[in-house]
């Protein structure tokens, strides 16, 4: 628990914990309650958006790997969106403390570790929120998509929905050189970032 004199700093953060895995969520949150942080939670991507739309959180933690909207496609949407949000990305698919390519995050915590190192994360980020800059490079983010599985001659594709006209096309899936992929809107001709989101019941 934090000291009388600390509370009040760790209480200004508030924490969107996003997780499909209940245990997790509950754990995560006492976790960050414990020490004084405001913790919502939710258990998807999309009710991740509704809890954003009731109050705007200080900072989100979430997973990678949720059925629906993963959290690849969370987080992109909220760098968009929401640019000024800090986010902790979080899963067990990845190691170490880099962030994995293409993830619109500012840190990551790799699920399974020890949680003082998530603690000290959430502490290292929150205590730089007063410093965030909003730049044109943090917008710079690929808008992560899920495959849409196969057209009629058998090729691999994805629905690709512009974000500046809010069309969208089909994008055939080519051999890449990595996993960020970029093309054009075939609409408004505005460039576009893109990964693909490999379904997969992992955590």
């Amino acid at each position: 628990m934090p000291r009388q004199g600390e509370a009040m700093s760790y209480l200004r953060a508030s924490i969107l914990v996003v997780d499909d895995q209940p245990i997790i969520r509950m754990c995560l949150s006492e976790l960050l309650s414990d020490h004084g942080y405001g913790v919502r939670s939710a258990r998807d991507g999309f009710s991740a958006l509704a809890e954003i739309g009731k109050e705007v959180p200080d900072l989100i933690v979430s997973d990678l790997n949720m059925p629906g909207m993963s959290g690849f496609e969370l987080l992109s949407v909220v760098r968009r969106r929401f640019p000024s949000i800090p986010v902790i990305a979080m899963s067990s698919q990845f190691s170490g403390v880099e962030l994995p390519p293409g993830v619109a995050a500012d840190a990551f915590y790799e699920k399974g570790v020890d949680p003082c190192i998530l603690l000290q994360i959430v502490e290292n980020v929150t205590h730089a929120i007063t410093l965030r800059l909003i730049d044109q490079t943090r917008l710079s983010v690929p808008i992560w998509i899920p495959s849409n599985g196969h057209d009629p001659p058998g090729e691999p594709y994805v629905m690709v929905i512009c974000s500046q006209c809010l069309r969208s096309f089909p994008q055939g899936i080519g051999v890449g050189s990595g996993p960020i992929h970029h093309t054009n809107c075939l609409h408004c001709h505005n460039p576009i970032q893109y990964a693909i989101v490999h379904t997969s019941v992992a955590a």
